[in-house]
């Protein structure tokens, strides 16, 4: 793949300009002309635009996520790095950190989490050489073109809910398929759920196939890389969140919807160069854990500074209405904490306890544990914030009621808080009402618990994974022979 002109890390004008390359986006039943300009999308696009250029234009941000590459001396974003030793592995989740630190813990598909799917995908190319000589390489040269052009990337797993008590080898509609190979490439038909950010990146990586373990299943196993404007391609887009024209304000929507979409895959023709595996079950089953050791140390990172933010927004929600002295209240807040702190080192376990790969790179210690305690605290989380704020989470007015000279003073008696004025409270609430009660903060909870994977089939898998060896071994001996009195 060409990098004779890539720049290096991307700027925001450059970004707002890549965007308008003729992809196909689908919004409520008509084609959008461009992502950029459409109202819908623009706020989240200048977020990422502004995002970029504050990692040039700020020396603090610039050096945590920001290095040289090694073979064109651009500036490239460090969530692409290869790390081999420890120091090197803490600068890469330095620039995690950066990147969800900024974004407030609400972007799941920020750039830093598929960026590190892409180093999983590279650390695999040995074995992916072995299942079909030329597609180890081009997972490493996948890697260098993704990083030395800063793509934004999506990807796109789960198969369409038309009837999954079915197979696709019974209806081949039910799963994305491989319908031909041919000298340039194989041509796909079918489609994929659920995209995040799909309208805003450049590309989409698909690698999840549901029924991989199948035999006879080879047509529907592959691994690929497509632009987002490749013919036959059709991005279908949910309906946006944030801002609807009412005059209430969201912050935290209008900024961070990052979309979610159907992908429909028209008889698109994937080039050799851009696929990585194709009808092998057990190499793609095993490649799972392996291409996403590092994105699933970038999601906990998330994660944690999405805590840290209900930590305190649950704290000032208290402390406004005078209900932080209450002893339940405080229990509750300390519990909030609890996660945060709990996330925080098992974080700092699987930076700490981190291994050699077969692929020559440093991968935290597996976590999916952790990942699944996340999914289930998630809840309780926003449970916590909605019984402390109550019914003040629904009634707050807005920046227009404020600015009202008529209403002013009914607001100033009424809807003030202790030692805090009516402004301040309400834009709390408001930003509190975002993280729990409207449609933002309901799709952000539904992603926390489904984006990890299935809860219920990743315990199985631990269960089938976890090694109980030595303590099945000595409880087997204490029982070998009759127990002491």
């Amino acid at each position: 793949m060409d990098i004779t002109n890539a720049r290096g890390a991307m700027t925001g004008d450059r970004y707002r300009e890549s965007l308008d390359d003729g992809r196909e986006v689908w919004l409520a039943g008509e084609r959008v002309k461009n992502v950029a300009e459409h109202p819908a999308f623009r706020d989240t696009v200048e977020e990422f635009a502004r995002l970029f250029d504050l990692r040039l234009s700020d020396p603090e941000a610039r050096e945590t996520s920001l290095f040289a590459s090694p073979e064109t001396g651009n500036p490239v974003s460090r969530s692409y790095a290869l790390p081999t030793t420890a120091e090197e592995l803490r600068a890469k989740f330095a620039a995690a950190e950066w990147w969800m630190r900024e974004s407030w813990g609400q972007l799941g598909r920020s750039p830093d989490f598929m960026a590190n799917v892409v180093v999983g995908l590279y650390d695999y190319r040995d074995e992916l050489e072995k299942g079909r000589a030329g597609f180890g390489a081009n997972a490493a040269a996948y890697h260098r073109y993704a990083m030395e052009h800063d793509l934004v990337l999506t990807h796109a797993l789960g198969d369409p809910q038309i009837d999954r008590s079915a197979s696709p080898l019974d209806d081949p509609d039910l799963a994305l398929r491989v319908v031909e190979e041919n000298e340039r490439g194989v041509v796909i038909r079918g489609a994929k759920q659920l995209a995040t950010l799909a309208p805003f990146s450049h590309e989409v990586l698909v690698y999840l196939n549901s029924v991989t373990a199948q035999r006879g299943a080879e047509e529907f196993v592959m691994w690929f890389a497509l632009p987002m404007n490749a013919k036959g391609l059709k991005i279908l887009c949910r309906e946006p969140l944030g801002d609807r024209g009412n005059g209430h304000s969201h912050p935290l929507g209008r900024r961070f919807d990052e979309q979610d979409a159907m992908l429909f895959f028209d008889d698109v023709e994937i080039p050799w160069e851009r696929l990585f595996l194709l009808g092998d079950s057990m190499l793609a089953l095993r490649g799972l854990s392996r291409i996403n050791a590092w994105s699933m140390q970038s999601t906990h990172i998330r994660f944690h500074e999405r805590l840290r933010v209900f930590v305190s927004v649950a704290a000032m929600l208290a402390e406004s209405i005078g209900v932080n002295g209450f002893r339940g209240i405080q229990e509750q807040v300390g519990e909030l904490i609890s996660y945060a702190e709990t996330l925080r080192l098992g974080i700092v376990g699987a930076e700490t306890s981190a291994q050699p790969t077969p692929g020559g790179l440093l991968a935290p210690a597996p976590s999916y544990g952790l990942g699944f305690w996340s999914a289930d605290v998630s809840a309780r989380v926003v449970e916590i914030v909605r019984r402390i704020g109550a019914s003040g989470l629904i009634m707050q007015p807005t920046e227009a009621d404020l600015a009202n000279p008529e209403l002013r003073p009914f607001l100033e008696k009424y809807m003030r808080g202790h030692d805090i004025d009516v402004d301040r409270k309400a834009r709390l609430f408001r930003v509190a009402w975002e993280l729990v009660g409207d449609g933002f903060g309901s799709r952000q909870e539904l992603y926390e618990y489904l984006h990890r994977g299935d809860p219920g089939a990743g315990r199985t898998r631990l269960l089938r994974t976890y090694d109980r060896s030595y303590v099945d071994g000595r409880i087997a001996e204490l029982i070998s022979s009759p127990l002491s009195a």
